[in-house]
């Protein structure tokens, strides 16, 4: 099997030699390991190297197979050293990492040229933008965990319950029943609060005829979920069912329209057509959706802003909302695998408005 450090190699220029990379996505995605934020991957054509310190060593030594670990003392020496010992003259490095570093890197190795442009961190991006296997059954049961979460936080909200008090709940479940850490920090708001896309929970209590909207997902083996629902509490208005009615025929329709090769743009319009076309121009601030992996938040993206095509094999999220200010707001949002002809839904959880009495 290829691994994705030899893929790498492939997909880089001709006169490529060497590439350094630093940034914690493009270390995990191409050794499968987590090490925050320590440690260097060092690709040459003849040989990979992993350069991690003495809190990683034991951790790296068993589970990396496709870079030679070495221990770290002096890394950028380490790497000068390795680049010598291969002659080579130039290196890539990720301009995603800072400039400090890369002038750090530069007084280490003054003979030898360094490559800052955006090739290195593109092609990892285009790597990553396509998911196999292992990462689509990753992120699968990192959703798995966020439905179930879903489900039980159902049966807890109850009108005078805190918003922070909840959101803890839900992290607490999503930890204890498999997920390594939370996606992204979660979102948990109620009444007027939900017309912020990203609000965040506090002491604000739950009342009878609010909208509460949950945007939140697991973490398993590295990767992400992401799911927004919104619910009701006690009854509602005509002006609040109408408005989640509409959020949710924008979504249906765009899962059922959005397929391989259309352009990020054309996805977007699916949903905001009918968000528009119900008097709801302007209230729709944000893109569809995005891609989601190892971050939360990748390219590419469904965006009027992103004429890019969407192909097969990348996970997205598809979010539509109205957000009227000071009033409330509704989104719904599903984690979808991109497939040649249509979409595939991850999420199992209900879109239909539930109203927790």
């Amino acid at each position: 099997m290829t691994t994705r450090i030899e893929t790498l190699i492939s997909k880089m220029p001709q006169n490529f030699e060497a590439a350094l990379i630093t940034q914690q996505p493009s270390r995990f995605y191409l050794l499968n390991l987590d090490t925050s934020d320590a440690g260097m991957v060092l690709v040459t054509r003849d040989e990979s190297y992993f350069i991690i310190d003495s809190r990683y060593i034991e951790v790296a030594e068993k589970n990396v197979t496709s870079a030679t670990v070495v221990l770290e003392k002096k890394p950028l020496e380490q790497v000068y050293d390795i680049l010598k010992k291969h002659g080579i003259k130039s290196l890539c490095l990720e301009n995603t990492a800072s400039l400090a570093f890369a002038a750090t890197v530069a007084k280490a190795m003054p003979d030898i040229t360094l490559d800052t442009s955006s090739t290195l961190a593109d092609t990892l991006d285009e790597m990553r933008v396509i998911k196999d296997e292992s990462e689509i059954a990753a992120i699968t049961m990192a959703q798995k965990i966020t439905d179930d979460c879903f489900e039980y936080i159902l049966g807890i909200i109850k009108p005078g319950m805190r918003e922070i008090d909840l959101a803890l709940q839900m992290e607490v479940f999503m930890r204890s029943h498999g997920a390594q850490k939370l996606a992204f920090p979660t979102i948990f708001v109620a009444g007027a609060k939900t017309s912020l896309p990203h609000g965040e929970p506090d002491e604000n209590v739950i009342k009878d005829g609010d909208f509460i909207t949950m945007d939140f997902g697991a973490n398993y083996n590295g990767y992400c979920a992401d799911m927004t629902r919104t619910v009701a509490v006690g009854s509602i208005s005509d002006k609040q069912k109408n408005v989640y009615d509409t959020v949710l025929a924008a979504q249906l329709k765009a899962c059922a329209g959005i397929k391989a090769g259309m352009k990020g743009d054309a996805c977007d319009a699916i949903a905001r057509d009918v968000i528009n076309a119900a008097g709801y121009e302007g209230k729709f601030g944000h893109g569809l959706g995005h891609s989601l992996g190892i971050e939360i938040h990748e390219n590419p993206r469904f965006s009027p802003a992103y004429p890019g095509i969407i192909p097969c094999g990348a996970i997205m999220s598809i979010e539509p909302g109205i957000y009227l200010a000071g009033e409330f707001g509704v989104r719904i949002e599903d984690t979808v695998l991109v497939r040649e002809n249509d979409v595939q839904i991850l999420a199992k959880s209900d879109k239909n408005l539930i109203i927790i009495h």
